[in-house]
């Protein structure tokens, strides 16, 4: 079985992020990258797939050379091949834009799918949409928002939560599936793992090696402008004795807060 992983460098969501407002970008220097956590969930389900069933993991993801890095540590972590789609573009926010480039990907490159794996949503832009785009594009059937997937010869079974209830798919290979937290418990990278990646090569892809003319991926949204959420206001220490207090409390919830 031939399994493929669509994975994203993310700035850390422990990192402090600094905008450039006169370009509406992001500032990535002395910022900490790594791989979107929801994409390992899509590794790690790859992986098991692979070692009760055979076959081959291979990841792919579109950036700078700096996504490099990202591919290393799905490499470390037991993935078979990783290839870099080389897109100088800055994050353009725009899922249709990098769904169009990967399905390139696997329409002209990667034929030999049988089952393409995605975290539900990059920790990034959070759009939430390149997998159900990507099926429409290659006319797949897809599953997203998976906690649990049983693949059998070319059948599969994924459950997924939905409000108050979970919700069961049946669905026949090649198809698109996205993860979400809880469908596995990602693995750490093994030394012998890291030493393997280090020494690997990654292919790059141009998309000229694609067969994409630049001018199909004009972006179809434009970034009006880019700003942090207002810093929270501090918290308010009631004092006083219980009853008294309670009564503070009342009056901001009714005045202030505005809840009740």
């Amino acid at each position: 079985m031939n399994i493929y992983v669509l994975v994203k460098r993310v700035p850390d969501t422990e990192s402090k992020i600094r905008i450039d407002h006169e370009k509406n970008v992001i500032i990535e220097e002395g910022l900490n990258f790594i791989l979107s956590p929801y994409d390992e969930y899509g590794v790690e389900e790859a992986l098991r797939i692979k070692e009760a069933q055979g076959g081959k993991v291979t990841v792919i993801s579109a950036g700078t050379d700096a996504t490099n890095m990202i591919l290393k540590k799905c490499l470390a972590m037991g993935a078979d091949e990783a290839v870099l789609i080389k897109d100088e573009t800055l994050e353009t926010y725009d899922g249709f834009r990098t769904a169009k480039i990967l399905a390139a990907a696997f329409k002209n490159k990667f034929t030999d799918y049988d089952l393409l794996l995605f975290g539900k949503q990059s920790v990034g832009a959070d759009n939430m949409q390149i997998p159900s785009m990507i099926a429409e594009l290659l006319d797949l059937p897809q599953v997203n928002v998976v906690t649990k997937l049983d693949i059998k010869d070319r059948e599969g079974t994924a459950h997924r939560e939905i409000e108050g209830a979970v919700e069961k798919v049946k669905f026949t290979l090649p198809a698109v599936v996205s993860a979400q937290k809880g469908l596995n418990e990602p693995r750490y990278e093994t030394l012998k793992g890291i030493m393997m990646a280090k020494r690997k090569e990654i292919p790059v892809l141009t998309l000229q090696d694609l067969g994409i003319d630049e001018n199909e991926l004009t972006p179809q949204v434009e970034m009006i402008k880019l700003e942090s959420p207002p810093e929270r206001k501090a918290g308010k220490v009631i004092e006083g004795e219980p009853e008294e207090a309670a009564k503070q409390i009342v009056e901001f919830l009714q005045k202030e807060a505005k809840v009740i």
